[in-house]
């Protein structure tokens, strides 16, 4: 039997954090040796006998019916194998909400009667060699109609845009409502008791993660049946979850093989390679590899979502702000993935770490025809932060106040209410901005020295 470390012992006694050994102390990562050493073992460090390759042929159209799909000339290529279309797979669409109960699905494994974003997979080739395959997916020829593409979201939602989903409308439904609404207080009243108003509109644009190892696995099929699947991916039993639906088959049919990956940020949890691996393996009997080129690491992996935010906040003279209204913009691209789930952490975010009585937001999930986005680093937080935290300086600069002391003034307190009726607990951002202070020798006079989360200063 193992023995406890002084840090086990301290964990399981439940002692307080301050006598930790980590905490405050400079402690070196678990796996530094062996990253800097080369033997981290990564998935494609495998090279299991008689492995195949898969490629996709990719859509060439931001938005389009197809016609017709012809395989012929990527049968034509000496190595492939087989050509895979959505007819092969068992359930064709990912389902990555599904298990937190969001729906509907709606995005296919492999297209069907349509194209949504430039980059979907329409085919699937499985070679003997990586460059028979990328032969393969090349030749394949596809016939489309094109369709009037949207890639704005706020004329994804005007009167007379085009239609890209077959739902009928370019928005997420939050039970019934065109966006996820936070109701609290009365803003309109806020506004007009307010000193003055002082609005402002922010935008990002997407971002790539960029991970150093792109988007992959190595599935091999297992004497019993089974499928053993090595993948780089973030969350293995969300992998093996989705998988397994897609596949239609018992989860303990498949065995997820996580471990290293090499860089993920959030955009290593969409379950995009490994139904496809599966399906291939399946078929010919053989091991399979799946894993991006750079440039489809770049373009169809999931992005953080772009978004725009508009702040509309009643102010008074002192720093009080009493109103705030927020109109949240999330580009969910062509499919929902995580995004749906990303724009009610956003609107739940709202009115960020501040305690305001009067608060107005509005959060659409919008589809265009971009790549789908999907999580990164805090998704549905980071960028309502940016924007929010720019706004709280162009109100300081406004009122000729020290930033600092408007945080303060305005910072939510253990107890207060938010905007989305949780009380907060274990808020800390006073101390935080005090000992912020402290640390770049900013001056903060007595009284908001004396500030703490745990009471609200009268007034």
């Amino acid at each position: 039997m193992a023995r406890l470390t002084p840090i086990d012992t301290a964990y399981f006694k439940g002692e307080r954090a301050g006598d930790f050994a980590v905490i405050g102390s400079a402690v070196p990562r678990s796996d530094a040796r062996a990253h800097v050493t080369g033997r981290t073992v990564f998935f494609e460090d495998m090279a299991p006998p008689e492995m195949t390759h898969v490629k996709i042929h990719r859509s060439t159209r931001h938005h389009a019916l197809i016609n017709r799909v012809d395989v012929s000339g990527a049968l034509g290529v000496p190595g492939v194998l087989r050509v895979i279309t959505h007819q092969d797979v068992p359930n064709n669409w990912y389902t990555v909400l599904r298990l937190i109960g969001v729906g509907p699905d709606d995005e296919p494994v492999l297209a069907e009667d349509r194209v949504l974003y430039r980059g979907e997979p329409i085919v699937a080739v499985v070679a003997e060699t990586e460059d028979a395959a990328r032969e393969g997916a090349a030749r394949v020829t596809v016939d489309y109609t094109d369709l009037p593409a949207v890639f704005d979201v706020e004329e994804a939602l005007a009167d007379g845009a085009p239609i890209i989903k077959q739902a009928g409308a370019n928005h997420f439904a939050y039970e019934g409502h065109h966006c996820r609404r936070i109701r609290f207080g009365d803003v309109e009243r806020g506004f007009a008791e307010a000193d003055r108003i002082i609005e402002g509109r922010y935008s990002s644009s997407p971002i790539e993660h960029a991970p150093t190892e792109p988007t992959g696995c190595i599935v091999v099929p297992q004497g019993d049946g089974r499928l053993r699947i090595h993948t780089n991916t973030q969350a293995a039993f969300f992998t093996l979850d989705n998988t397994a639906l897609i596949l239609g088959v018992p989860p303990t049919n498949l065995r997820v093989v996580g471990g290293t990956v090499g860089g993920g940020f959030g955009g290593k949890v969409d379950v995009i390679v490994e139904p496809l691996a599966c399906i291939a393996a399946m078929l010919t009997g053989r091991p399979t590899k799946y894993v991006y080129s750079r440039a489809e690491e770049m373009q169809v992996s999931s992005p953080r979502a772009a978004e725009r935010i508009s702040i509309k906040d009643g102010v008074m003279d002192d720093g009080r702000i009493v109103a705030r209204k927020i109109t949240l913009y999330v580009d969910a691209g062509a499919y929902s993935r995580h995004s749906p789930y990303g724009t009610t952490k956003a609107a739940a975010h709202m009115p960020g770490p501040y305690t305001i009585p009067n608060v107005h937001v509005d959060a659409y999930c919008v589809y265009t025809n971009r790549t789908p986005s999907s999580a990164m680093r805090g998704f549905g937080v980071t960028i309502g932060d940016f924007a929010l935290e720019s706004h709280m300086d162009r109100i300081a600069r406004e009122l000729n106040m020290d930033p600092l002391r408007l945080r303060l003034k305005n910072a939510y307190r253990d107890g207060d209410m938010k905007a989305h009726r949780k009380i907060a607990s274990g808020t800390a951002l006073v101390e935080v901005i005090q000992s912020a202070a402290d640390l770049v020798g900013h001056d903060l006079p007595p009284e908001y020295r004396a500030m703490s989360s745990t009471e609200r200063p009268e007034g």
